[in-house]
């Protein structure tokens, strides 16, 4: 085997404390999906319509490997994020558009995260919701900017352990399983106005634009780290061991995300909607109503999960912002840099995170604060969907790494279903 092939190739696992090792941006990505805005949304799909939605977290899962998929080929292929390849594809001023509707939203979701957060620490512990909120935000900040992303990286992916407290949650209360396996399996949709805009919302969850930019940016990263690799694409033979890496990474990434959001709809079925508590505006809402029915384990659960997803979140979303408009404007975007080295890349990150933050002084209602985030994810999320879509079929761009036919076909699947739903959620604004 060529020796270039065999630095890109990666030891096939023989132990599973060895295939954990292989998992990473795909795992990341997957649990960062779970934050406490999409907390908000499962928990009022599973109080205001019982087990009636847990089929949509199944429909969800192809699709949501399918073009995360994509986004992890498009960066590890090029050696390059989503945006500076489009770069090479589109025209300028339409991609900046773009970006700047991703940057918006971004920072729309993380002041509803970082509101949740401080309001989820505040129902624990008491205190003030605003210092709480400053405190996570500041830390994230931080630990973005001075911490390299060699030590910052190993801190997410030990994160998204702390989604597991929702399967715990489940545990903790009495759960009727056979009622559970026929409404997942044979569900009975209903043609009302709120249910619509729920599917419409929890599809809209699972499958975010921010998302794709941090996940192929990820792989940029990892690329680079330790001993440097070179883009997939340059390599005239192999390459298959890593392409089989990021699907399985990709695969348990989004697997485990959508587990988890099943989790949080059935949790908040069998108490909120049980009792009759289906007005769940904010995640920390759903915890606060969980206390008198379930006790206080499953709202100190509910409350600490909030916290830990809202910590793997921010850093995610703002992350993702700042690589999108660096690479729209050729400016260094790697969390490995100094903050001399990427001024312009750690300005969004600041810049996003603190108007976050301070949007939480604002007031606007958290529910609406979600609800027009929702509304611009999902206007962005399709060009972006279809550019990625042709970027990844161009041989130009991928060489012989461009997608197979079942990954093309599914990754289109992605884009029509987002399509439509964000048709769906429009149309909802005018019915």
């Amino acid at each position: 085997m060529p020796r270039a092939q065999r630095k890109q190739d990666v030891t096939k696992p023989k132990t599973p404390l060895m295939a954990l090792r292989l998992l990473g941006p795909g795992l990341v990505t997957g649990a960062a999906d779970d934050d406490p805005s999409g907390i908000a949304t499962y928990s009022q799909a599973g109080a205001q319509f019982g087990f009636g939605l847990l089929w949509t977290v199944f429909l969800t899962t192809p699709f949501m490997i399918a073009i995360q998929l994509v986004s992890a080929r498009i960066g590890r292929v090029t050696g390059k994020g989503i945006i500076a390849n489009l770069n090479d594809f589109h025209g300028r001023p339409a991609i900046v558009a773009l970006v700047a509707l991703l940057v918006v939203a971004n920072t729309i979701n993380i002041a509803a995260d970082v509101a949740a957060m401080g309001e989820a620490l505040f129902l624990v512990i008491g205190g003030l919701k605003h210092e709480h909120a400053l405190i996570f935000a500041a830390a994230s900040v931080l630990l973005q900017v001075f911490v390299p992303y060699h030590r910052y990286a190993p801190f997410l992916k030990w994160l998204t352990l702390v989604l597991f407290v929702y399967v715990a949650l489940a545990f903790t209360v009495h759960i009727p399983w056979t009622q559970v396996a026929v409404a997942t399996l044979l569900p009975k949709p209903e043609l009302t106005h709120d249910y619509l805009l729920l599917v419409v919302a929890v599809l809209g969850t699972t499958i975010s634009p921010y998302l794709f930019f941090w996940q192929a940016s990820q792989e940029v990263e990892e690329m680079r780290r330790g001993r440097p690799r070179s883009p997939l694409k340059r390599l005239q033979h192999g390459g298959g061991v890593e392409l089989r890496r990021m699907a399985i990474d990709t695969t348990a990434g989004m697997i485990l995300s959508n587990v988890i959001a099943y989790f949080i709809i059935l949790s908040t079925a069998v108490t909120l909607h049980a009792h009759g508590k289906a007005d769940i505006q904010t995640a920390a809402d759903a915890a606060n109503a969980l206390r008198p029915i379930a006790g206080e384990l499953t709202f100190v659960l509910f409350a600490l999960g909030i916290i830990g997803t809202g910590l793997l979140a921010i850093p995610v979303l703002a992350g993702s912002a700042a690589y999108a408009v660096a690479e729209a404007f050729g400016w260094p975007s790697t969390l490995e840099a100094k903050f001399p080295e990427a001024i312009g890349f750690y300005v969004i990150i600041l810049a996003a995170t603190l108007i976050g933050f301070a949007m939480t002084f604002t007031p606007l209602d958290p529910i609406k604060l979600l609800v027009w985030s929702a509304v611009i994810n999902g206007i962005v999320a399709v060009p972006f969907m279809a550019m990625m879509m042709t970027l990844v079929g161009k041989p130009a761009a991928m060489g012989r790494f461009r997608a197979q036919s079942w990954l093309a076909w599914a990754g289109w699947g992605a884009t029509g279903l987002m399509a439509v739903t964000a048709g769906a959620l429009l149309v909802s604004f005018v019915v």
